[in-house]
């Protein structure tokens, strides 16, 4: 290691380094990111249309994708019920923006990598504090490498205090010794940064990261004791994922301000240490995405490229040879699936010698379609039932089809489908939306925005899809008559991506009221 580098390490007080923070709005939200055309990057048209196609060949789904080169917008789209104005639920994409509250953190002189992770929270300390448990500095943390026998994030969501959750678990190992992923350590990120600043992540990021780069709207889910859940729970526009990745391109300069030392950014960002695994029969190492090495939160890719991701393919991918940033949202079991297909397609897209032009009109009329069945309606319109006790707490349910919609109600809330087309709504219906972990899960129901579309599968199956147009997810009720009695049941995104698994909401049941 370089004395520079360790030096760095050691102290990381950046003495030198002035914070930079917009003292009127418009100082701050003038950073809309510039347009251009891809050919006059230098990039192929067509190549990006190949990479639509292979993505509704492969049976992906996008829900936004925009490409970056020299700092401007060349390729965008959103897929209908999804839009550029909405924010996205991150999961672990979240996760590089709690590093950088920290390289913040650092870069004020309120704390260092090397600072002991018990040492800001003697209140919360087990009675026997383990020798392992004593070594574990904010690096471990950031590196994924605290030494956890077991992986303690479903233990520290179950309680009400996570930080004492987490310092209670079994160190095993020697801490930054091996690399074991670990939500919980983003979340201890994000409770020492309000330890030490007073503030949550989204309030302390909002003036040093989010106006400065103009963006807003940002929502961060919390842990019973209020401290923004780290490692997942950010919800957020696709260009702010992009000004994002290119302020992390431009080493943490934006509009001729450095907001953040070009030294955090490339210690970040940096291998730092190795996941397990070798070799596999369909897929070798040097082709593994997920075993390129992991940095500050960030993990290093194929191509000498580095990323943010999330769960179900929330991507911010950063090529700094071909000075690049690449974002997606959507909802893929198969993450490295969706990587090949930016490397099999626009990564050689950015390196063409002779750029090929195509018409991109296509990315304005992205969709997803809604489920086809048909529209004609069985004699069943506009009908009540009352449900037999269930665990949502519903008592009645009811159907009405007018103007090309079906109106579905149980008790006070209402969603409203287009009859196999999308219609935008709002509802806190129960058990809903669906989430891969109940951590920072609002504890009173909050309204969803909605995209919701209905389809009659035969004369006594009506199938209603409904879009959490804000996450990755959606539901699928399917509506069985027979008679005066109807079953609803449901099937939820995350769910369906597992033969083997079973929503755990048990159908309605219901009979003519």
């Amino acid at each position: 290691m370089s004395p520079t580098r360790r030096s760095f390490l050691k102290h990381a007080s950046f003495a030198s380094f002035s914070l930079w923070i917009p003292k009127t709005f418009a100082e701050a939200t003038a950073t809309k990111l510039a347009r251009s055309m891809p050919e006059a990057e230098g990039v192929s048209s067509k190549a990006i249309l190949d990479f639509l196609d292979a993505v509704a060949r492969e049976k992906f789904e996008l829900h936004s994708f925009m490409m970056l080169r020299h700092g401007k917008v060349i390729a965008e789209g959103w897929w209908e019920p999804y839009g550029p104005e909405l924010v996205h639920t991150m999961y672990s994409m979240s996760k590089s923006f709690t590093s950088t509250a920290v390289g913040f953190a650092v870069a004020e002189g309120k704390m260092s990598v090397e600072d002991k992770v018990v040492s800001f929270f003697p209140d919360d300390l087990p009675a026997k504090v383990s020798e392992n448990l004593a070594a574990m500095r904010v690096k471990d943390l950031l590196t994924m490498s605290t030494g956890n026998e077991k992986e303690p994030t479903q233990t520290c969501v179950k309680e009400e205090n996570w930080v004492r959750t987490f310092l209670a678990q079994n160190i095993a190992h020697q801490p930054g010794a091996q690399f074991m992923y670990n939500s919980a350590a983003t979340y201890m990120c994000s409770a020492i940064v309000q330890k030490v600043t007073g503030k949550t992540v989204l309030e302390y990021l909002t003036p040093r990261l989010f106006e400065p780069l103009g963006i807003s709207g940002m929502r961060w889910e919390t842990c019973p004791r209020g401290i923004n859940t780290g490692g997942w729970g950010l919800s957020i526009q696709s260009e702010g994922l992009a000004k994002f990745g290119q302020l992390l391109l431009q080493k943490g300069q934006w509009n001729d301000k450095q907001l953040l030392p070009a030294a955090w950014i490339e210690e970040a960002t940096r291998f730092h240490i190795q996941q397990p695994g070798e070799d596999k029969k369909d897929r070798p190492k040097a082709k593994n995405d997920w075993l390129q090495g992991y940095g500050y939160q960030f993990w290093r890719c194929q191509n000498k490229a580095f990323r943010g991701d999330g769960a179900f393919g929330q991507f911010t991918i950063v090529l700094p040879e071909q000075d690049a940033v690449i974002v997606m949202t959507s909802e893929n079991k198969n993450m490295q699936g969706q990587l090949d297909l930016v490397w099999n397609h626009l990564l050689p897209a950015l390196d063409a010698k002779s750029p090929q032009a195509a018409d991109l009109s296509r990315l304005k009329t992205l969709l997803l379609a809604p489920p086809k069945g048909r529209k004609t309606l069985p004699d069943i319109t506009n009908k009540s039932y009352k449900l037999e006790t269930n665990d949502l707490g519903l008592k009645t349910a009811s159907f009405a089809f007018e103007g090309g919609q079906c109106v579905f109600k149980a008790d006070e809330h209402t969603i409203t489908c287009g009859l196999e087309s999308w219609l935008r709504g709002e509802a806190a219906f129960p058990g809903t939306p669906p989430r891969l972990i109940s951590g920072g899960k609002p504890r009173s129901a909050v309204p969803s925005k909605i995209a919701a579309s209905a389809t009659w599968m035969d004369d006594s199956t009506l199938v209603m899809t409904w879009r959490y147009y804000e996450t990755p997810h959606s539901d699928t009720l399917t509506c069985k008559f027979d008679g005066e009695q109807v079953t609803i049941s449901f099937l939820n995104s995350i769910t369906a991506m597992n033969p083997k698994a079973k929503d755990a909401r048990v159908p309605l049941k219901g009979r003519i009221a």
